[in-house]
This record gives C-alpha cells, sequence and structure tokens, in this order.
C-alpha cells in the first residue's frame, strides 16, 4: 500500500477513532519480531513506549533495505506498519529522499497525535535514516 492510498483509507475512515482502530489493525498485521530481535541494540531511543527495529539488505541491484519491528503500544505498533509502507523495501536513496513531514501532514497524524507519539514516531524516522546512510556508505566504500 503506498500513501495515496493510505490517505484515501483514512478520508474514507471519516473519525479519529476509526483511524486509530484502522491503525491499530495495521500493527497487529506486523510479522513478529524473534525474542533475539527485542534486544537492547534493536530498541529504537526516544520512544515513551518500546520500540524495537531491524534492518536486513536485499542485494541488488538496486539494493534495498527491508525493515521489521515491533512495539509494546498498539498505535505505536500501527505507526510503525505506516513507516514501513513508506520506507521498507526501497533503495536506501530512497530512503533519504523520502519526505516524512509531508506525509505524516498528508495523513493528518501531524494534528491528531500526542507530542509523545509524533516525538516517538520521528526517533522512528531517525533510526531508519540513519540505517539508510549507513548503507549508502556501505556501498559507496565497497
Amino acid at each position: 500500500m503506498q500513501l495515496e492510498e493510505l490517505a484515501d483509507t483514512f478520508e474514507m475512515l471519516g473519525d479519529w477513532e476509526e483511524r486509530y482502530r484502522y491503525l491499530i489493525d495495521l500493527g497487529r498485521k506486523l510479522p513478529p519480531l524473534s525474542d533475539a530481535e527485542h534486544s537492547e541494540a534493536n530498541k529504537v531511543r526516544g520512544c515513551m513506549s518500546q520500540v524495537w527495529m531491524t534492518a536486513r539488505t536485499e542485494a541488488g541491484p538496486p539494493q534495498k533495505l527491508h525493515f521489521s519491528g515491533d512495539s509494546d503500544a498498539h498505535i505505536v505498533k500501527g505507526l510503525i506498519a505506516v513507516l514501513f509502507m513508506l520506507y521498507s523495501d526501497r533503495t536506501p536513496r530512497e530512503i533519504l529522499d523520502t519526505d516524512v513531514g509531508g506525509a505524516f501532514a498528508t495523513l493528518g497524524l501531524d494534528s491528531n497525535l500526542s507530542m509523545n507519539r509524533r516525538n516517538g514516531f520521528y526517533s522512528i524516522v531517525e533510526r531508519i535514516k540513519h540505517m539508510a546512510a549507513q548503507a549508502v556508505g556501505e556501498a559507496s566504500s565497497a
């Protein structure tokens, strides 16, 4: 699902109570992380809830990153699912060039999430962009 489809679905749902339910459903559909992946090394800092995230490189050309994640908070897990729709299975350059702020505004999340959730959301974005930047660096040094 792309951003446009997600925005259309949000628009169709109407009120934010329905949209939150939809986010929770998206989070429930994320593949589970293994116990080993729920590690300190995979923990995302800056989130009020517990968030873990991993990335694996899929050989190309072009090289792409695939993300996996989990949270102990239902809405946050849904936000992770939204971010993976935007970022997963993209090249590191596409990830670095993605305007997540624009996507956030398009979906109305900028004005309908608490400050803590918004900060956590952007902490996850920073982690994704850091992983993409590392992948770009690794590709240029290879």
